[in-house]
């Protein structure tokens, strides 16, 4: 007959509180980054190098642009152009926010909605100032049609969110739950999530809601690009960062990946910062990627945006490469180690977090 043993000792509070704190930390992180990121990129939108232009319908034009100019500062960049015909060319090569035709009684601003509803909305208050003084209304004509189901345009940004969501919960998922795996089966079923992220983003967003009325291949791949970047970077941050990827991952994607995109305001109405980074950051390749695809016939930069949307997925190539590398040599155990039994134990915790972040 085996004596009984007696019941385990309970954990000292200290050593409990000191486990919680640690784990606490991450939703404060997270709450402290998306207060400086949302806030910083959104709070006191002002045009900041708005480029406008002046047509030259009346030999008052040329002295009119230099008063805007004058009056406004570096909030605006205004140019002269010749004609409407030069102005709509300028505006469908996304190189303007809005043109305005000068006129005595029946003023004009032209502007290109799709490319940013926010930054059309404020070169017609700069206009609008000035044909208040004249004492007659502006009329605003847009050369772009928007897609049935996005009026306002935002419906590309939604799009955006949902697939950094899928793309950056799957990182979690692959994770912990893949963590026996090698790295070249993780890679694989990181490629084949990314897929079904992307046919889940494009089905919703056209099918379904008619956010994408044409082009959907296009858009698609552009989505599959973009959600297969995001896997393939966490997958290679996953093995040196473990449990601390998903906290990494947010701040990537979504702190500074949403802020910077585009979708609520481009970089003519945010500080330098959230412009530098609207240049080269992926959410911003996709976004403006798509928006040139759908509604400027793929011109207007489109060819930079997807070099932007590659290189982000060679430079996750080359982290996976070097996590491979790492793994191989052994600093990374292929036997569980404690820190990774802890980190599987923790799985449910991550996707929370993703959710939190979601």
């Amino acid at each position: 007959m085996s004596t009984p043993q007696p019941p385990a000792a309970a954990p000292a509070p200290g050593h409990a509180l000191k486990h919680l704190a640690v784990h606490l930390l991450t939703p404060l992180l997270m709450c402290l980054g998306m207060a400086l990121a949302y806030q910083g990129a959104f709070h006191q939108p002002e045009p900041n190098h708005l480029k406008v232009a002046v047509v030259a319908t009346t030999p008052q034009a040329p002295a009119l642009a230099g008063a805007v100019q004058a009056k406004a500062g570096d909030a605006l960049d205004v140019a002269v152009l010749p004609d409407r015909a030069a102005a709509e060319q300028r505006l469908l090569d996304r190189e303007l926010v809005g043109a305005f035709l000068p006129d005595g009684q029946h003023p004009e601003l032209l502007v290109a909605k799709a490319n940013s509803d926010t930054s059309a909305m404020a070169a017609e208050k700069v206009f609008q100032r000035v044909t208040a003084q004249q004492g007659v209304p502006l009329a605003v004509a847009d050369l772009t049609t928007p897609s049935e189901g996005d009026p306002t345009g935002q419906g590309l940004f939604f799009l955006l969110v949902a697939l950094s969501i899928g793309s950056y919960g799957s990182v979690a998922v692959i994770g912990a739950a893949g963590a026996a795996l090698g790295m070249r089966l993780r890679v694989l079923v990181g490629l084949a999530a990314s897929l079904a992220v992307s046919v889940i983003g494009i089905v919703t967003a056209g099918p379904v809601f008619h956010v994408v009325d044409h082009d959907l291949a296009g858009v698609w791949a552009l989505g599959w690009l973009y959600s297969a970047g995001v896997v393939g970077v966490g997958i290679g941050l996953h093995t040196f960062l473990k449990r601390w990827t998903t906290l990494v991952m947010m701040v990537l994607f979504v702190m500074l990946n949403f802020t910077s995109s585009g979708g609520v305001y481009r970089p003519d109405l945010q500080n330098g910062f959230f412009g530098g980074l609207h240049s080269f950051w992926t959410g911003a390749g996709f976004l403006e990627g798509a928006r040139s695809l759908l509604y400027f016939d793929a011109r207007a930069g489109f060819a930079g945006h997807l070099l932007t949307l590659a290189l982000w997925l060679v430079g996750a190539g080359v982290l996976v490469a070097g996590a491979a590398l790492y793994e191989k040599r052994g600093r990374v155990s292929a036997a569980p180690t404690e820190a990774e039994s802890e980190e599987e134990s923790e799985s449910e915790e991550e996707l929370e977090e993703s959710a939190v972040a979601a």
